[in-house]
């Protein structure tokens, strides 16, 4: 049974032997037949020199410059309100009225006192003037005057309390009160935050310190707005690297007029340094990245036709596509760009730039 089976697999073997031998055999005369593979076709850039401004990336948020919460700072029962959320307000505009009633009575009450003690105080210093009274009547005369001052004054403080007015201007948020409510201490009305200009808050290695300067210039992005970038200059930068990530806190200072970019938003901001010139660059996609480090096909005339060439070279930034050349080629070098996952060292190549995936780079 067993020496059946074994023949059998020996048969099957041999059958599909020569029946896979003789396709290899058709599809290699074939091959022969049109003159072997086709030659790959490939599109190709040279080397150019740019101005490169370099930047260091990084993310963060947008902080206001100027942003509190609005609460009660005496206790009352609201009798007004003159604002409504998401309101525009100046500096000092009011914005709620307490029940003032009961504090307009006692000072009222106060200032009769006040005026009591203004007599008496005038009497007792006459007295005194003539030497018929002693100076120590005067003397608390004249300090029941100053503690009935310091009281009036008290309550006027305690009544302008009561009209709550904005610390400055800006942009109300959402509120928080109603009529006829009655506010603890401490309790929150409202917040405002000042929209124009607002700070872009953000981390950067302790490396690049020295490369940090005030009023240097930054870009922002913010997803809402992503076709858009603001501009702005830093404005302070922390004296003290945070020990748990050995980074440093920078603050841009960025003008925010049509009011777009809002506080704890979501920011990429670029710190711009100093410009580069005749820094050599290609398309991005032309190199080749593994482990043994990066490549490019390098495209020479050899005997009439076009051959290709496996390069080594160092690269260094990347930036809108294109990637810096540091090491390995000349400004000018044609190298592929498209196609050369299919290439292999010394091949021949036909070259086909019709098609440019670099048309909207007028870079390329």
């Amino acid at each position: 049974m067993i020496k059946r089976l074994v023949l059998v697999l020996l048969l099957l073997t041999v059958l599909f032997g020569g029946i896979f031998g003789w396709k290899y055999l058709q599809m290699q005369q074939e091959m022969a037949a049109r003159g072997g593979p086709p030659t790959p076709v490939v599109s190709t850039r040279t080397v150019m020199r740019e101005s490169w401004q370099p930047a260091l990336n990084a993310v963060g948020s947008i902080t206001p410059v100027r942003g509190v919460i609005i609460s009660a700072e005496v206790p009352g029962i609201i009798r007004k309100i003159y604002f409504d959320s998401s309101d525009q307000v100046a500096d000092g505009e009011l914005l709620v009225e307490l029940d003032t009633e009961v504090d307009l009575a006692e000072l009222a009450a106060l200032r009769a006192d006040r005026r009591l003690a203004e007599i008496t105080r005038d009497r007792f210093a006459r007295i005194s003037n003539q030497n018929l009274g002693s100076r120590s009547d005067l003397d608390q005369s004249q300090a029941s005057l100053d503690r009935v001052d310091a009281e009036i004054a008290a309550k006027e403080a305690m009544i302008r309390k009561k009209a709550v007015r904005a610390p400055f201007g800006g942009e109300l948020g959402i509120r928080r009160i109603n009529p006829g409510q009655y506010l603890q201490e401490g309790d929150t009305i409202t917040e405002i935050v000042a929209l124009d200009p607002v700070y872009a808050e953000y981390a950067l290695p302790e490396r690049f310190l020295a490369q940090l300067a005030p009023g240097q210039t930054v870009m922002v992005r913010v997803q809402s707005y992503a076709d858009q970038v603001f501009e702005g200059k830093i404005h302070a930068i922390s004296p003290n690297v945070q020990a748990a990530s050995r980074s440093v806190v920078v603050r841009a200072l960025i003008a925010n007029p049509d009011r777009q970019l809002r506080p704890g938003m979501f920011a990429e901001v670029e710190t711009l340094q100093p410009i580069r010139e005749d820094v050599l660059t290609l398309p991005e996609r032309a190199v080749t990245y593994n482990s043994y480090g990066e490549s490019v096909f390098v495209v020479e005339e050899t005997n009439g036709g076009r051959t290709v060439r496996l390069v080594q070279i160092e690269t260094g930034d990347v930036r809108n596509g294109r990637v810096e050349i540091i090491h390995g080629l000349d400004a000018g070098t044609e190298v592929v760009s498209d196609g050369h996952n299919k290439l292999r060292n010394g091949q021949s190549i036909v070259i086909d730039n019709s098609v440019d995936p670099d048309a909207a780079d007028p870079r390329a």
